[in-house]
């Protein structure tokens, strides 16, 4: 017998012979990114259904030296869920860890295995009369694990925090296939080195996260929302500011989309709602959330975007006045990437800058685009609230993509660089995987990056854990 079939036969062992998977075929569906830009290979795919399951995986690879790549609901957009193409690796699939193992209204907090679907986790916190708030487009598929693993941002960051500042405790498989059970609802818990905060972001990288104690949030009264027309990303950050001031923590989100991703939601998506007769340069959404009723969040709202008016800081506003007309204006902002991928492949940027270096950092690399490759398109929109940017570059109108495709490395090195003079970050919610690990190692400092390396080396020393990612 060889030493391939041997794991095999033990991989069958552990998860049952129907969720190992040998063949290509069968294979198949985990193997490509979410994008279809990318299909790796893999020697199988495993699917366990339990910690314990999960754990034996790993020490039997880990005896083996067979590289792992574990997969939650492969909606990642950095190539951090998929095996390379040498076909070396199993992939771990956790999309059989997607029990609800507790939920505690006191202390509120509910325990959830990696492989449950985000959206099941709001339902579920819904209908114990609570909220889970994070929310992202993929939610219907992405898993918590996944989010997790990338530390997942989302619409909500502005008042609740990335997805680590939602999790208290971890359930995980370490490189050696041993359990660590950090399943504590602790709010406070001083007792040496955070290996919850660890594991959250690395992608995988250092081990498996099997269980989380997430965060619950009490049940808003009202959500209410309004798209707001500006002149300038410098008005958005200002109107940013006065709600800030007028609202605190009632401003739950704050996104930002320029004229371009407007015209194009309107070109792809008809039937969606066009909130204003005239276009505008810039637009905010902008939503407020209220414990005590929907009259008190209206008054604010109202109080507050009357105040921009008439400052002359926003040019037109439109309040929803009902729940579908809210689920409207957030719609068109959710259709501004399928209404990219309608219209053409483009260069994606997920950045973070401090709020304040936005606005310059918009004009200056607006510019030297324009200067490097006249006439081509920014689609700018994101989470401003936060600081997070996803400014894609598409080709002029007219121009082919493919031949515009091949300028990314330097668009990308315009884009990169002026997020490094501002101060920001490359990668603000999407992580690293292997499509940032080049860029990775440019823009961090080598004791940042030497430290990173020890990190991995303590915890797997075999290198097996998610290979060729983020280092």
């Amino acid at each position: 017998m060889t030493e391939q079939q041997g794991l095999a036969d033990l991989l069958r062992a552990i998860v049952g012979d129907t969720h190992a998977v040998f063949d290509e075929a069968g294979m198949a569906p985990f193997l490509t990114d979410w994008r279809g830009r990318f299909t790796g290979r893999a020697r199988a795919v495993v699917l366990p259904a339990s910690t314990d399951e999960v754990a034996a995986v790993v020490a039997a690879c880990a005896q083996a030296r067979v590289p792992i790549v574990p997969q939650g609901g492969r909606t990642g957009l950095v190539l951090g869920s998929v095996p390379d193409a040498a076909g070396n690796a199993i992939v771990l699939s956790l999309r059989r860890l997607n029990r609800i193992r507790d939920l505690d209204p006191f202390n509120r907090t509910m325990t959830v295995e990696a492989g449950c679907i985000l959206q099941d986790i709001q339902e579920a916190a819904a209908g114990a009369g609570m909220l889970f708030p994070l929310s992202l487009a993929a939610e219907g598929s992405c898993t918590i694990g996944g989010n997790l693993s990338t530390n997942a941002g989302g619409t909500a960051v502005l008042r609740y925090g990335n997805t680590r500042e939602l999790c208290l405790g971890l359930e995980a498989v370490t490189a050696q296939g041993q359990v660590w059970d950090g399943l504590r609802g602790l709010r406070k818990d001083n007792t040496g080195y955070d290996l919850r905060d660890l594991f959250i972001g690395a992608e995988g990288t250092l081990g498996v996260i099997t269980a989380a104690v997430l965060k619950l949030q009490p049940q808003p009264k009202a959500l209410l929302t309004a798209m707001v027309a500006l002149d300038s990303p410098q008005r958005a950050l200002d109107l940013l500011v006065l709600l800030q001031e007028r609202c605190g923590p009632a401003l739950t989100g704050f996104e930002l989309m320029s004229a371009l991703c407007l015209r194009l939601v309107a070109a792809h998506f008809p039937a969606l709602p066009r909130p204003f007769a005239a276009p505008h340069p810039q637009y905010a959404l902008v939503e407020l959330s209220s414990s005590e009723s929907g009259a008190h969040a209206a008054a604010l709202l109202e109080s507050a975007v009357g105040a921009a008016l008439e400052a002359g800081m926003a040019r037109d506003a439109v309040l929803a006045s009902s729940t579908a007309q809210s689920l409207g204006l957030w719609k068109v902002r959710e259709s501004i990437s399928p209404a990219q991928a309608a219209a053409g492949k483009n260069i994606k940027h997920d950045i973070s800058l401090p709020l304040s270096a936005i606005p310059a950092f918009i004009a200056r690399t607006d510019s030297a685009l324009q200067a490097a490759f006249p006439g081509c398109q920014v689609i700018c929109f994101g989470h401003l609230g936060d600081g997070n940017l996803h400014y894609n570059v598409a080709p002029p109108e007219g121009e082919g993509h493919g031949d515009f495709l091949a300028h990314q490395d330097a668009i990308n090195r315009i884009v990169h660089d002026s997020v490094l003079a501002g101060k920001g970050s490359i990668s603000a919610e999407h992580g690293i995987g292997a499509l940032k690990r080049e860029e990775l190692a440019r823009v961090k400092s080598p004791v940042e990056l030497d430290m990173m390396r020890a990190i991995k080396a303590a915890l797997d020393p075999l290198g097996i854990m998610n290979p060729g990612k983020i280092l």
